[in-house]
């Protein structure tokens, strides 16, 4: 036991001394002062917080600015007191009720569309025309009316216009065509409404001007009258 401790303070003495001599090596190399330096610089140095100044902003007055020479000499307007006028109010329609659609019979509908074609060999070649039969999506709903796609390319404009239709008595309804669409929009559906179109109407369009129609309507219901006034012939 005694041993064992005498061995272990020979060791921790050894230890001391060797601990002391490479001490006195590093500071005759000046080994010491060079760690120390290079510990220095590889260590991260912590980086300064920037100020940031708080930013103004400036009112600019875009009034004054003039780029163009042609209002250069003019005083520059007021925006803030111009007044708006509103747009004028758009024609109103009482809605159609859809659930109560009527639709033609297959043989009133091509009765309406043979006396529209007697009508039409009776036109002018000079002035194209075609018939058009009314469908429910032509006169309730959505009011597109879609025309035949060879007229259109033969003989209306090829980009989108303003179209004038005239009834038999003379009164005129603009609509909007579209030419990559081939057929009329807007104005359509006033013209329908006013002219009480129904389901299987047949409608003659005869093209009078580039961009004006004379348009005659066969009323699907006068096959009824008809039938009824020979009726009343009959008795």
């Amino acid at each position: 036991m005694v041993e064992s401790k005498k061995k272990m303070l020979t060791y921790e003495e050894s230890r001391l001394k060797r601990l002391e001599e490479n001490k006195k090596r590093m500071e005759e190399l000046n080994l010491t002062k060079l760690a120390q330096a290079v510990r220095s610089a590889t260590s991260p140095k912590p980086s300064p917080m920037k100020k940031v100044k708080p930013r103004v902003r400036q009112e600019v007055d875009l009034s004054s600015v003039r780029r163009s020479n042609r209002v250069a000499d003019k005083p520059a307007p007021n925006y803030r007191e111009a007044v708006i006028e509103p747009l004028g109010r758009p024609r109103s329609y009482r809605r159609r009720d859809l659930l109560n659609r009527v639709y033609a019979a297959d043989e009133d509908r091509q009765y309406a569309i043979e006396r529209a074609e007697q009508l039409q060999s009776e036109f002018d070649a000079d002035f194209p025309s075609f018939v058009k039969p009314m469908l429910q999506s032509h006169v309730t709903g959505g009011f597109w009316l879609g025309l035949p796609v060879h007229f259109c390319k033969t003989h209306l404009p090829k980009h989108d216009e303003y179209v004038t239709l005239i009834d038999e008595n003379g009164d005129e309804s603009e609509t909007k065509y579209l030419a990559l669409k081939t057929g009329l929009s807007g104005g359509w559906r006033g013209f329908a409404i006013d002219h009480e179109l129904v389901d299987g109407d047949a409608l003659v369009f005869q093209l009078t001007a580039p961009t004006r129609f004379k348009v005659y309507i066969i009323r699907v219901n006068q096959a009824e009258d008809e039938e009824t006034e020979g009726v009343d012939n009959v008795i």
